[in-house]
């Protein structure tokens, strides 16, 4: 077995056991945080959380896209490490492929933060439940529309190609060193999060803490990025969210 094809079992194991912990601790969270307890910190008021309290509910939307987002983002991933390769063969400078990969886990880490804080200002507002789903049919449909408008923009489609097409990016953004690989991994992890904000925005309204809700947005965003009818499934996504939207705003309106 050649070092290229080794090194990229090694880190496909690396990606899938990292996934595997991911999804481990949410599993493990799950059954630690049951009724009152759950109830007690999703409910405060978020001026009241402490600061490990906020600490906890970052960590936990961080290791949240890390479960839903790694598997996505692994031919990327591996993309990189097999360009870093060959130019290490050629005695080219060589970077680790772990660089690459934080500046990625970065961007998402910008994104976890900027939902920790949107979840207390939805909890405040008595947007969620304790289950940390949507508290209003009115607020969920909007969600859904929103996000699926976004699913059928232009800037969502731009997005997409770079995340399906990982050896022309890492080709065309190429840049030499640690900061340069870190630079390429972050830019990388933006147009994911351009890619698909949105329809992890919808775990506010399934359920940040409903792990088949979260499981089945991160499956919807895996085929989309790999799937060779990705793009189709993905403005039918977008048909579908928004009329689901539509229907949720709808059924709020009626009469109790």
């Amino acid at each position: 077995m050649d070092l290229l094809r080794r090194q990229r079992i090694v880190i496909g194991v690396a990606l899938f056991g990292l996934t595997a912990l991911a999804w481990a601790y949410l599993y493990r969270l799950n059954l630690d945080m049951p009724g009152a307890a759950l109830a007690q910190m999703a409910l405060a008021p978020a001026p009241s959380w402490t600061v490990l309290e906020f600490v906890t509910m970052l960590v936990m939307w961080w290791v949240m896209m890390l479960g839903m987002m790694l598997p996505a983002a692994a031919p990327m991933i591996l993309t990189f490490a097999t360009v870093s390769r060959r130019r290490r063969d050629r005695g080219q400078a060589y970077v680790p492929t772990a660089v690459f990969a934080a500046g990625y886990l970065l961007a998402w880490g910008g994104y976890s933060l900027a939902a920790t804080l949107v979840q207390g200002l939805l909890e405040r507002a008595g947007l969620l439940t304790a289950m940390m789903t949507s508290a209003s049919p009115l607020f969920g449909g909007l969600m859904f529309v929103a996000a699926g408008i976004y699913q059928l923009t232009p800037l969502k489609y731009a997005c997409l190609a770079h995340c399906r097409s990982p050896f022309e990016f890492i080709l065309n953004r190429w840049r030499d060193g640690a900061g340069g690989a870190l630079r390429m991994g972050l830019g990388h992890g933006l147009y994911c999060l351009g890619c698909c904000w949105a329809v992890m925005a919808l775990l506010f309204v399934g359920g940040v803490m409903n792990l088949l809700w979260v499981a089945a947005l991160a499956a919807f965003v895996l085929a989309e990025k790999l799937l060779p009818v990705g793009v189709w499934m993905s403005r039918a996504g977008g048909v579908a969210m928004t009329l689901c939207g539509l229907w949720l705003i709808w059924s709020g309106m009626l009469p109790a």
